[in-house]
């Protein structure tokens, strides 16, 4: 019984240290994690439902994905604590998706506020303090309710969709061997599979009424939350038949489809002039660019394909795959947006509230002297300089022209 109980203890330490390490597989394993991690026979969470460990979905998502005392980004976590915040303190997390931290984060300047709410999906977590969007009762764009908003909305915890070993997609059938979600994902053998990228929705999944008719396709390096301030983070979308982000967004904002709503193309083929113009541009004033070196995860693309081999060997951190796009990948919601938060409006990667990204080589913070007079505040934003480059994962100044533009920009040239 001693050695039985010894050896639970060395595994129970080998998948804590894989969870740290930052490679966030070895729990749900790319489909169904162990069933006790989030439901507990006989002492359930109080006031819950389901058997669940929290009070609803998303707050048992955030026992393992929440962790107070963090000093920086740690591994698989995707929200930052109230504990860890304050005035001036910006949310830790940079993982792709974003750290719903921000939705913490209300700013007030002049006589303006900003909420916290608007800075992405207001997922309902009652154990963690967040609360239903309180200006949006349904999506926008669609009917489905924000007060049902959680993570699993958009991720199946239960993992039923799968990638074949012939790169098809299925929602039964052969077995999930692993995690399908990284560029070191096994490649299933015939009769297997792996789960979906980050075991999203998929047409088999029910919490959204069965809504989603695509599936999700994406790699993403092993190591993912970690700052961009030397190199970047890609993630490399994909997008192949019907099996767009578009569409997959769409299951729950259908109206941002239809017409008067829609306004920017997604899943449209760049064609030549944007491609040329993303592979050109570096930043304001600067089309010296070459399409080797363009790529930036500030403004990502899907590529025109669905082969996980050709994804995974572009799912890079460090900045040695930067090819740009070709003329038929495709601009996606997830070029310009985060899928959980942001430090911007409408959980955008980049600000696009004010003309200037950085003014005199700085960002537009409340310390920047060159930020002043009468629109200063709506400037600023009653954000410092820190907080800004916070949002732009760590990426200094620098990074951008002495007075750099909005990062439409990178597709339109227009600056």
């Amino acid at each position: 019984m001693k050695l039985i109980k010894l050896s639970l203890v060395i595994t129970a330490a080998a998948l804590l240290s894989f969870g740290l390490s930052g490679m966030a597989y070895a729990f749900h394993s790319g489909g169904v994690a162990e069933c006790e991690g989030c439901h507990s026979m006989h002492t359930p969470k109080t006031g819950g439902s389901n058997l669940l460990v929290g009070t609803d979905a998303s707050s048992t998502c955030l026992t393992c994905h929440e962790h107070a005392g963090d000093t920086g980004p740690s591994s698989y976590h995707i929200s930052t604590a109230t504990a860890d915040l304050g005035t001036g303190k910006a949310p830790l997390q940079r993982s792709p998706g974003g750290d719903f931290g921000w939705l913490r984060k209300s700013y007030t300047f002049g006589t303006e506020t900003e909420l916290g709410d608007i800075h992405g999906h207001n997922v309902v977590a009652t154990d963690n303090g967040y609360a239903a969007d309180s200006t949006n009762t349904v999506a926008p764009g669609g009917t489905f309710l924000s007060s049902q908003l959680s993570c699993a909305s958009c991720h199946d915890p239960h993992g039923q969709g799968r990638r074949l070993s012939d790169g098809t997609y299925a929602t039964t059938g052969a077995p999930i061997i692993g995690s399908g979600s990284y560029d070191n994902s096994p490649a299933p053998a015939a009769g297997e599979a792996v789960g979906l990228y980050r075991l999203l929705g998929s047409p088999a999944y029910k919490a959204m009424a069965g809504v989603f008719t695509t599936y999700p396709i994406a790699v993403a390096p092993s190591t993912y939350n970690r700052t961009e301030a030397t190199t970047q983070t890609r993630v490399a979308y994909g997008a192949v038949s019907t099996n767009t982000w578009g569409n997959w967004c769409a299951s729950c904002h259908p109206g941002m489809h239809s017409s008067g709503n829609y306004v920017h193309p997604v899943d449209e083929s760049l064609g030549s002039d944007l491609a040329d113009n993303y592979n050109k541009y570096v930043k304001s004033g600067d089309l010296t660019g070459a399409p080797a070196s363009a790529f930036l995860s500030l403004v990502p693309f899907a590529e025109n394909t669905g082969d996980f081999s050709v994804l995974a060997s572009h799912a890079k951190n460090n900045d040695s795959v930067l090819n740009g796009p070709g003329t038929s990948d495709k601009v996606t919601c997830l070029s310009c947006h985060r899928a959980h938060a942001s430090g911007f409006l409408h959980a955008l990667r980049f600000d696009n509230g004010y003309e200037f990204t950085t003014k005199g080589g700085q960002y537009i913070g409340s310390d920047n002297p060159l930020v002043t007079g009468s629109r200063a505040a709506v400037q600023h934003r009653g954000r410092t300089n820190a907080e800004w480059q916070t949002a732009y994962y760590d990426r200094p100044a620098s990074k951008f022209a002495t007075y750099q533009r909005v990062l439409c920009n990178k597709c339109h040239a227009k600056d």
